[in-house]
């Protein structure tokens, strides 16, 4: 095994005092000990004895210590997905989770991280590969040294795991986390193969062909770890220049790829034979793409309302965390090309505005310049330096009023916008690598990727996915022309086989990023796979509004506490076992029996309507405990939709403070109700902090 690869088989030993992990494939590698119940690191050469095999794992996703005791992440299962280069990849299929005590404690918290820990993981798309690096870019990977073990080279913004890897890495760093860890001093290069780390996003491998002509398509969506989070809870920009919903997005062609040919039922070989002639040289061509929430402080406030209220903050206030992004991101990417899709009417109008006069602010005093168009007053906003002066000139701002441009099903105006950018994504280029010969790993670039299309839209999902497939599509044209595939003039979509194949691939990735953010898949992807709207797409898309509606208000913040418990951004604490659990509702009694009374009548009316009752039984009783059971079932109803941030299922690890706002207002309004506001208890004054009633404690909060 090349050094400082992951190993690919693991066997996990266990005894009282330890856990011990070793690799069958290389015997003389030393095992890494776990000490029980302390969590302990130390290698230890040769077998351990007095302990007993208790299973064969694929890797180790990391140890992350809760309220009462420590425990082992380990990826039990992982199915191959494809290979990229000859390098398998794999994706997470169930993970188990090894505590540190022999005898496990447990209270209600403790039971409840390891609840929501379980459910995201379960439903977690995350990638790994023992040789490749999935977490960089083939431009990235191409300028890094490939000798590196494989943990330091990953980029960190996509090593999701990178949290829980904390002590592992800094025991192979001679590290003391403070965490009582009793770190040997020195480095511990010997612990580089059982880290691993793991990718949280899209991968699909396609071996197939254009136009006779045998190639890999692949296409990466990498998720940042950083401000992850669910829909209508993470918004925005954060003080240290992170936005919620980032995402890169890559897509691949590689010629030639010889090594991958044939991936024993893994890859999809629909359209063609899968390979090249050996002999030729392997070529890589790829283009990135992101997305990101719009990067001013802005919040969406649940209330149960189908549109929840939108606040926006002065964007002064944003504009040194909006400095800091977009320095790293002219830095990783070059030139940014901000795409914004967002309403130039309605609600979303305030983020377009903040939007723009954040842009204004960093070009300092740009030149606006509004193209008209015989259809619409304003399809492109552009904000562009007047004089190069500062790194913020490397900004570009271009609006498209998306909704308006394809209303009626519009959606080949969607180009216009293409044929705006055009111009910039041929300039900039794309990354095109050749692999040297022997098997060092390197790469000689013949091209590079100078600028990166960033595009926004509310929520970064359906009207953003649109626009990345369209410019998706049109570099990947110019690729094959550059190849001589196919000729000037010609495009990839011609190939009818080929076409099928990218619109599905690309609709998935739109439903995987969707999902993950969301909760359910994308919007309108029966037109990004079919090229036409359908009856049933139209079905499935409401459904899928339907369930977003579901789990944005009562599930996504569980969901949310989840992500901030695996990624580090809340730390459980040990102080006051046994006292306040953390997870109960603290409610007034009153507001939690608002639903069980709304259920009871709704039952009740229900059993009056439809049980059967004696010919001479009276009929009067029964109707009146109907009228009864609707009067209380409307008056229910409109309490808690009237009232609704009372029954959002908001996150209670890291508090909100939109939402602590929203609660205690809606608290204080109830409390003054002279009919209901006796019932509720003490009467809260605006802006009074008093968690208690929000079932959403002071936590730990892990700055970065």
């Amino acid at each position: 095994m090349a050094a400082g690869l992951p190993f690919r088989d693991i066997n996990v030993h266990s005894s009282p005092s330890h856990y011990a992990f070793s690799s069958p494939s290389s015997p003389s590698a030393p095992t890494l000990v776990v000490d029980r119940p302390s969590g302990d690191l130390r290698l230890h050469d040769g077998k351990l004895l007095g302990s007993k095999r208790v299973s064969s794992i694929a890797g180790i996703l990391g140890m992350i210590k809760l309220r009462l005791d420590k425990y082992i992440i380990v990826i039990t299962k992982a199915q191959p997905v494809g290979r990229i280069k000859g390098h398998m990849i794999y994706k997470v299929i169930s993970t188990e989770f090894l505590p540190l005590r022999e005898r496990p404690l447990h209270d209600p918290d403790e039971d409840t991280y390891l609840s929501l820990l379980k459910t995201l993981l379960k439903s977690s798309p995350l990638y790994f590969s023992y040789s490749f690096d999935i977490t960089n870019s083939f431009q990235r990977q191409a300028h890094i040294d490939p000798s590196v073990p494989l943990w330091k080279r990953a980029d960190d913004r996509f090593f999701w795991n990178r949290f829980v890897q904390s002590d592992l890495i800094d025991f192979r760093g001679g590290l003391n986390t403070g965490y009582g860890q009793r770190h040997p001093s020195g480095q511990q290069p010997e612990v580089d193969p059982f880290i691993l780390p793991v990718m949280y996003g899209m991968m699909e491998i396609k071996n197939t062909s254009i136009k006779g002509t045998p190639l890999t398509f692949i296409l990466i969506t990498r998720r940042s770890r950083v401000r992850a989070g669910t829909r209508y809870f993470s918004r925005g920009i954060d003080d240290n220049g992170n936005v919620s919903n980032f995402n890169e997005t890559e897509q691949t062609i590689i010629l030639n790829d010889h090594a991958s040919g044939g991936l024993g039922g893994y890859g999809s070989n629909q359209n063609g034979a899968a390979g090249g002639n050996a002999g030729k040289e392997v070529q890589v061509l790829a283009y990135v793409q992101t997305r990101g929430s719009v990067p001013v402080y802005w919040a969406e406030v649940n209330t149960l309302k189908y549109t929840p209220k939108l606040q926006v903050r002065g964007v002064e206030s944003a504009v040194p965390a909006a400095k800091k992004h977009f320095a790293e991101q002219i830095r990783l990417y070059g030139d940014n090309w901000l795409v914004n899709l967002v309403n130039q009417k309605g609600r979303e109008k305030n983020v377009k505005e903040a939007y723009e006069q954040m842009v204004d602010y960093l070009v300092n005093s740009p030149a606006e310049n509004v193209e008209g168009d015989k259809i619409t007053s304003e399809k492109f906003h552009i904000i562009e330096p007047q004089q190069a002066k500062t790194t913020y000139d490397r900004i570009h701002y271009v609006y498209f009023d998306f909704h308006n441009e394809t209303k009626g099903l519009q959606w080949h105006r969607a180009k216009l916008l293409m044929d705006q950018l055009a111009p910039h994504v041929l300039k900039h280029g794309y990354f095109r690598g050749v692999d040297m010969p022997g098997d060092s790993g390197r790469v000689e670039v013949r091209g590079h990727q100078t600028a990166v299309i960033r595009t926004n839209c509310m929520d970064c999902l359906d009207r953003t996915n649109v626009v990345q497939s369209m410019i998706g599509r049109f570099i990947l044209s110019h690729m094959l022309v550059d190849l001589g595939i196919i000729r000037e003039g010609e495009n990839a979509e011609d190939d009818q086989a080929f076409e099928f194949l990218f619109r599905n691939v690309w609709a998935d990735n739109a439903d995987i990023v969707s999902k993950s953010y969301s909760g359910t898949g994308a919007l309108k992807t029966d037109f990004t796979r079919l090229g036409i709207r359908t009856k049933q797409g139209a079905l499935q898309d409401l459904n899928n509004s339907i369930t977003r509606y579901v789990l944005n208000n009562f599930a996504d913040g569980p969901r949310q506490d989840a992500f901030d418990l695996f990624l580090g951004t809340y730390l459980p604490s040990d102080s006051n076992i046994g006292g306040q659990l953390l997870f109960a509702d603290r409610r007034p009694l009153f507001i939690q029996a608002i639903p069980y009374m709304l259920a009871a009548s709704i039952f009740l009316i229900f059993v009056g309507i439809f049980t059967r009752r004696a010919p001479e039984a009276a009929v009067w009783p029964l109707r009146f405990i109907i009228v009864i059971c609707v009067a209380v079932a409307a008056v229910s109803s409109n309490f808690i939709w009237s009232n609704g941030a009372l029954y959002v299922n908001w996150p209670k690890l890291n508090r909100l403070p939109h939402a602590i706002e929203s609660v205690q207002d809606t608290l204080s309004r109830v409390s003054h109700n002279p009919v209901v506001g006796s019932l509720v208890g003490t009467k809260h004054e605006r802006g009074k902090s008093d968690a208690r009633l929000l079932g959403l404690e002071e936590g730990k909060k892990r700055i970065e």
